[in-house]
């Protein structure tokens, strides 16, 4: 929205790399973390959700991001991916998307929904769902979790060009990785 900036970091890699095909970015993005996707519910569990197979239960609450924010991207791959795991029913998809009462602006707003006992579950990121004591976890199954890679790229319009290039390097580099890491996110690979 014009405002002035050195650096954008978002959830994924296609939103930094539009900035690139635009012409908006210092060279091209920059990986710094991962993570992986869970199923939180309120602590007490009303809806009683054992596992990612009752998202699509009847009647539960699911509580999801808004279709521009990346997490939904992330979570689509993943309902998708359980769709395909033994035990999930073959229309796992179109119940749990009917499930949605509500769509949120980012992974914070769906966490504080879920707190708020607003909703029955969503899929939020791992590190996301550390940072609340008022949720607890859901594990989803290795075989069908879904890698989020984290990137960035310094504004082309940046007034400090040269300390946004050394915060990207830092952020990519040893010191930024075991920050990040000791937040839960991955390495990138």
């Amino acid at each position: 929205q014009g405002a002035p900036v050195d650096v954008f970091l978002s959830a994924d890699t296609a939103n930094p790399q539009k900035l690139v095909d635009k012409g908006l970015a210092a060279g091209g993005p920059v990986k710094f973390a991962g993570n992986l996707l869970t199923v939180i519910v309120p602590t007490a569990n009303p809806a009683a959700i054992q596992t990612p197979a009752d998202l699509a239960k009847a009647g539960v609450k699911v509580i999801a991001a808004g279709d521009t924010v990346p997490i939904t991207k992330y979570a689509s791959q993943l309902v998708a991916s359980l769709a395909k795991q033994p035990g999930y029913p073959a229309d796992f998809a179109a119940k749990y998307t009917a499930n949605v009462v509500s769509k949120q602006d980012s992974v914070a707003a769906v966490v504080a929904q879920i707190e708020l006992g607003e909703g029955d579950a969503a899929i939020v990121y791992v590190t996301d769902a550390k940072t609340s004591t008022k949720v607890a976890t859901i594990a989803v199954p290795e075989a069908a979790n879904v890698p989020a890679t984290y990137s960035g790229v310094v504004v082309k319009a940046s007034a400090n060009a040269a300390s946004a290039q050394a915060f990207m390097a830092w952020v990519a580099g040893p010191e930024g990785q075991a920050i990040l890491a000791s937040f839960g996110f991955l390495p990138t690979s």
